[in-house]
């Protein structure tokens, strides 16, 4: 296993990894509309959360060369599911089909005052 951490994504909180690259995949850990320079939590609509979480997504599949396109996998998590059609608009300009399997799960809280968390599995190239 090898560690992915990138100052453009929001540092962890906790004892984990922003990724782990293991036998050809990453695995981002959830992401959530956090300002990676300042670490301030995004105060917006819940498509603009959206926006905000999968831009820190983002940063991590680029800092092992991978994109959306590699995406295999989402995680959605929402504390309110009146807001999925919202995270959908978002969330689909950042996919193009073949789309990656996913699921969506409402929640009752998040570790930090959001509205949505997002994590994936990508496909990567040779890292290193």
């Amino acid at each position: 296993m090898e560690e992915v951490n990138t100052e453009d994504a929001p540092p962890s909180i906790g004892p984990f990894s922003q990724g782990i690259i293991d036998d050809g995949r990453l695995y981002v850990s959830g992401q959530g509309p956090i300002d990676p320079e300042t670490g301030d939590i995004l105060d917006g609509n819940i498509h603009e959360q959206t926006v905000r979480t999968l831009e820190n997504v983002g940063s991590i599949l680029e800092a092992v060369d991978s994109s959306f396109d590699d995406v295999v996998k989402t995680t959605v998590y929402v504390m309110n599911m009146d807001d999925y059609d919202m995270i959908n608009e978002a969330y689909a300009k950042y996919f193009s089909e073949p789309y990656p399997a996913r699921s969506a799960v409402q929640i009752g809280s998040l570790p930090v005052d959001i509205d949505v968390e997002i994590e994936a599995v990508a496909r990567v190239s040779e890292w290193e």
